[in-house]
C-alpha cells in the first residue's frame, strides 16, 4: 500500500531524426528538456528541469547521455 512508486518506463527516441536539447531562458533561468528536429528546427518539449534530479530522470527515461545533450538559450 505504501511501497515504492513504480519507475516510469524507458522510452527510446529516434536518434537519427531528433536531437536531445535543453532550452534555458536567459531571463528567468527556466529549463525545459525535449527533442529538436534538426531539419525543421521544431522543438518538442517533454520535461521541465527544476533540479539535478529532474535532469537525471530525463536522461534515464529517454536513454540519453549528458554528452549528447545540447543547450540552447
Amino acid at each position: 500500500m505504501f511501497g515504492k512508486r513504480k519507475q516510469p518506463p524507458v522510452i527510446p527516441f529516434d536518434r537519427g531524426g531528433r536531437v536531445p536539447v535543453i532550452r534555458s531562458s536567459i531571463c528567468t533561468g527556466e529549463q525545459t528538456a525535449g527533442f529538436k528536429d534538426p531539419v525543421s528546427g521544431r522543438f518538442q518539449e517533454y520535461m521541465l528541469i527544476r533540479n539535478d534530479g529532474d535532469l537525471q530522470e530525463f536522461l534515464r527515461r529517454y536513454q540519453v547521455t549528458e554528452a549528447e545533450l545540447k543547450r540552447e538559450w
